[in-house]
């Protein structure tokens, strides 16, 4: 008799004189030498990378995809008896379904929608393995390789949309502002002195700087020069008239240069000639 130790994670499948004895669970099993062969098959999950394939997606663009698989043995007797290497033959099933599943996609669909091509990979191998005793848990697309020419161009496409996004809300703010503005301008046209405490704000905005720029709102400036005009009537108002007495002439009043007024002939005071009596133009 022999002793044969199958482990926890294992199942053993005998062998007695090449036929099936049925799968052995964990612990010692004793053989009989040269009669019992015992086959240790392992349960445990094993993780399969798929190496890049190259793949031409629905819309005639070339891609290279490669993806990992996470497969194991639920059955020990028919991963055994049904194929003759489990591993290499999950291998080669896995390439093929996946250069399918891909090629029935455009790269956009393939880019975007990876989850869908998962479970498409997945339901597929899980058909073809059911008889060899394999449960497929999980298939990953792991990277897609695409052509220089072709990220350059997605690259402009996505700088593109991002531009045009940028303008959309541009334009959107600058609507907003406008109507906005529209209401500041009739609460402003409502209420006069509101613009001059818009100028006074803008003023301290302005001063926090602390720079030498000096600002006089048009209001100001129109201000100043209703000013400049009032002092000048007011300066030519009183401005006094004088008289040039001319022997050999009548008595005549000028006025400075500055005033513009007219005096009338009735305006002239009365002066006295040659020391004679008063005498009054007319």
């Amino acid at each position: 008799m022999s002793l044969k130790v199958v482990r926890q994670y294992e199942r053993g499948v005998l062998f007695r004189l090449g036929r099936v004895r049925g799968a052995r669970e964990p612990g010692l099993r004793v053989i009989v030498p040269f009669v019992d062969v015992l086959h240790r098959v392992s349960l445990r999950i094993v993780t399969m990378p798929i190496q890049s394939q190259g793949i031409i997606t629905r819309d005639n663009v070339s891609v290279d995809v490669s993806a990992v698989a996470y497969f194991r043995i639920v059955d020990a007797v028919k991963s055994v008896v049904a194929i003759e290497n489990v591993q290499a033959a999950i291998d080669q099933i896995a390439q093929t379904t996946l250069r399918k599943v891909v090629g029935q996609h455009t790269l956009d669909e393939t880019l975007s929608e990876t989850d869908t091509i998962n479970k498409d990979i997945r339901e597929i191998l899980d058909v073809s393995t059911v008889e060899w005793g394999v449960q497929v848990t999980l298939v990953e697309l792991k990277d897609i390789q695409l052509p220089d020419s072709m990220k350059r161009a997605m690259a402009r496409q996505a700088e593109a949309e991002r531009e045009k996004r940028a303008k959309i809300i541009n334009a959107e703010g600058e609507s907003l502002a406008a109507a906005a503005l529209g209401d500041a301008s009739d609460t402003m046209m409502e209420h006069p002195l509101a613009l001059q405490l818009r100028n006074l704000q803008s003023l301290v905005e302005i001063g926090v700087d602390k720079n030498t720029t000096v600002v006089l709102p048009a209001p100001l400036m129109s201000t100043i020069g209703e000013l400049g005009s009032f002092l000048a009537r007011e300066a030519a108002a009183s401005t006094p008239l004088t008289t040039v007495a001319d022997p050999g002439k009548a008595p005549s009043a000028t006025i400075s240069e500055p005033s513009l007024l007219k005096v009338t002939k009735e305006e002239i005071p009365v002066v006295p000639v040659n020391g004679g009596p008063l005498v009054k133009n007319s």
